[in-house]
């Protein structure tokens, strides 16, 4: 049974619930950060920051924009604003067969964003990590 990958992402967002990630997520998943040099691999790692990135994309006026999808692929455009910045990014995400995704990579705009999403992920996989 295959799974509708961007109808079961989009509900986690409007949900703001990243508990549904483990069922949407392939064990072998490469997730690619705006803010770290090398990809991080596996399940696990990439539930660990796409939920800690739930946590702070989604608690501030989140929106998609802007969609361009294929078959096994999406690119989903998205505004936010945190701390009076206005960002700008791009979720690419590439899924298998079954609906898995494979590949989850983002992008964002300008540098100031950059700066303020590395401090912010910082702090909140600190605090996932000491609890």
């Amino acid at each position: 049974m295959s799974i509708n990958t961007l109808e079961v992402w989009h509900q986690l967002v409007v949900k703001k619930d990243p508990r549904g990630l483990s069922e949407l997520l392939s064990d072998d998943v490469i997730f690619y950060s705006p803010v770290l040099h090398t990809p991080q691999v596996g399940k696990k790692m990439t539930q660990h920051y796409l939920s800690a990135a739930f946590y702070i994309f989604l608690n501030a006026p989140f929106r998609y924009v802007r969609e361009v999808v294929d078959s096994h692929n999406a690119i989903l455009e998205f505004e936010v604003e945190i701390d009076g910045i206005s960002i700008n990014g791009v979720d690419m995400i590439r899924w298998d067969e079954t609906g898995k995704i494979v590949e989850f990579k983002v992008m964002i705009r300008p540098l100031k964003g950059v700066y303020l999403i590395q401090q912010k992920m910082a702090e909140m996989l600190q605090q996932t990590a000491s609890a």
